[in-house]
């Protein structure tokens, strides 16, 4: 693989592989564990522009359905009603409304990200990888993402009481993004 470092060169259009990208969350479980899982079927699209990134864009759908943790009766529960009623929002979204460069390697994206029919501004920030031509001759690009939500704000509410204290679900959920997008021809 060779390494593309002038990010000029990098505008254009590029759509998301899920083969070589992960979306996934943590959260706490019982109040001393984290249970971390991930989404395995999404798609995405961003816009490049290297010379100006606040120009630059983001989109992603994500298919509910696909979530995994490991644990079918707890994605089970995660698809249902008390949770993403996935048969009534088959979808989460993430559509950007803001691109800045934070210096150096760092940039941070904010949009709206919809879950439940619930949309709600979102910041990720982000961290550019690097960019390279892979040995089948597409142009890559890899970012590496994180931030955090407050499920309640989106309605995500269900919860069980603990006998020692706190709650079964964290309120707080951590987000992880491992993005690896092909340029377009």
């Amino acid at each position: 693989m060779t390494t593309t470092p002038e990010l000029s060169t990098l505008t254009g259009e590029y759509t998301v592989d899920p083969a070589h990208s992960a979306i996934g969350f943590t959260a706490r479980h019982a109040m001393v564990t984290n249970v971390k899982g991930k989404f395995l079927d999404f798609s995405g699209t961003l816009h490049l522009d290297g010379t100006d990134p606040s120009r630059s864009t983001a989109s992603l759908d994500i298919t509910m359905d696909s979530i995994d943790t490991g644990s079918p009766d707890r994605d089970g529960h995660l698809k249902s009603s008390d949770f993403f009623k996935t048969d009534e929002h088959p979808t989460m979204t993430f559509r950007s409304t803001k691109a800045e460069s934070l210096g150096g390697d760092d940039y941070r994206i904010t949009g709206d990200l919809t879950i439940l029919g619930t949309t709600k501004p979102l910041t990720i920030d982000l961290e550019f990888n690097g960019a390279a031509k892979d040995p089948f001759g597409n142009e890559r690009v890899g970012f590496e993402g994180k931030s955090e939500i407050k499920r309640s704000e989106w309605g995500l509410t269900w919860n069980a009481a603990l006998e020692t204290g706190g709650v079964l679900v964290s309120d707080k959920i951590k987000l992880n993004f491992d993005i690896s997008a092909i340029r377009q021809a």
